[in-house]
């Protein structure tokens, strides 16, 4: 079959909720990913930074497969072998004491928004159903009935209401609209770091210091959804790592597994996970001995790869090759580490469809930004491969 029937068979059975550039990817291989008639691209999107180490890792396919043979699914009704390192080692890894294993991360930023609502009931002493969570304009946690409540775009929420209450929309990057914005019934703070979906919006230094700070003052819970950003994709650990503040809570998802299956985490200190009672939460799939052990062996390189520093060294050099295009519809060009966006005034899309015409696999966010992202074990030399094909489509791009 051609690309074109699969994408025909896509067009008739499955629903339109999403516009793909027009690549049938049938393989990948590192940064490198092959469409079905064998023409090979450098993927910069990482499925959502999902890949940061790389397509088919042959260390995460060897845990996957190892545990294929054994057992792939107790539930949470008995413990698995692998929940339980799982665990130790991601608390170990991001400096928690506790873990809340999911799938997905609109799963984890929904587990998230109920843990900080109990902390701020049993803890805070907020009255019954008056919990608020501010939030900011142009988040992405996801397209749940909650998550869409608290999103800045229309078209998140039309037609799908009534919507969830509770929360309470600022300006992002703007830490005294966070202090005007608390009230005694305020239990968190939710931000992303960088705003990934917003169109890679990086805050103002000292912008996550200062809303820890408040967040503390007022005795309101710091939640850093790090998703997108987490796991080394900006040359960090953790996005916040390089403002050197700690949240209250963290959501973590897409690499946790390295892209071989769905796996999320929140991860927090006792205190505020240690609510929890049996019944309270749950998950069928949630720390099944699959993703357990997927998860294990996806930390475990990101770590012995040494794959965050490699996003800083890297994203570094890539950000400054795209920084000195000098294309006269480029507006601004922003990012950390591996996370970098380019945004144009004019329409992005047209950008990534010749981009992909020349074996650049990227997409537009936010109407008027491309977003580069590949896995974090892309070389200098595919950077430089790439910027041989991505400078003349900003030179003289439609």
């Amino acid at each position: 079959m051609r690309s074109e029937d699969f994408i025909e068979l896509d067009e008739t059975y499955a629903a339109h909720t999403y516009h793909p550039i027009e690549v049938v990817i049938e393989r990948g291989e590192g940064a490198w990913v092959y469409d079905v008639e064998g023409k090979k691209y450098l993927d910069c999107l990482s499925a959502y930074s999902a890949v940061n180490q790389g397509h088919c890792h042959p260390r995460i396919l060897e845990a996957a497969e190892a545990q294929l043979h054994r057992v792939t699914l107790t539930s949470r009704a008995f413990f698995n072998d692998q929940l339980g390192p799982f665990m130790k080692e991601l608390c170990e890894l991001t400096g928690y004491e506790m873990a809340l294993p999911m799938n997905t991360g609109a799963e984890a930023v929904e587990t998230a928004i109920k843990v900080a609502r109990k902390w701020g009931y049993q803890m805070k002493g907020v009255p019954d159903n008056r919990a608020e969570i501010i939030v900011c304009e142009g988040n992405f946690a996801g397209r749940t009935t909650t998550l869409i409540s608290f999103s800045s775009e229309a078209q998140y929420k039309e037609d799908f209401g009534p919507l969830t209450p509770g929360f309470i929309t600022i300006p992002y990057d703007d830490a005294e609209a966070l202090e005007e914005a608390i009230t005694p019934n305020t239990v968190a703070f939710l931000v992303e770091p960088i705003q990934g979906e917003g169109g890679v919006r990086v805050p103002s230094p000292g912008y996550l210091q200062r809303v820890a700070q408040i967040c503390t003052a007022h005795n309101v819970l710091f939640m850093a959804d790090e998703i997108q950003t987490g796991l080394g994709r900006t040359g960090a650990l953790l996005c916040c790592d390089h403002e050197g503040v700690r949240p209250d809570v963290v959501t973590l998802g897409k690499a946790l597994s390295g892209g071989f299956y769905p796996v999320s985490a929140v991860v927090a200190d006792r205190k505020v996970l240690g609510l929890l009672r049996p019944g309270d939460h749950g998950s069928t799939f949630g720390g099944n001995p699959l993703g357990s052990a997927i998860a294990r062996a996806a930390m475990r390189v990101l770590v012995d790869e040494g794959l965050v520093e490699r996003s800083r060294e890297l994203g570094a050099y890539f950000k400054g090759r795209l920084q000195r295009i000098e294309g006269e519809h480029i507006k601004e060009v922003r990012g950390k580490g591996l996370l970098i966006g380019v945004e144009l005034t004019r329409l992005a899309r047209p950008y990534c469809d010749d981009l992909r015409e020349q074996g650049i696999l990227c997409k537009d966010t936010h109407g008027t930004v491309v977003r580069f992202a590949p896995p974090l074990v892309v070389t200098k030399e595919q950077i430089d491969w790439a910027m041989e094909r991505i400078e003349p489509v900003f030179l003289n791009g439609r």
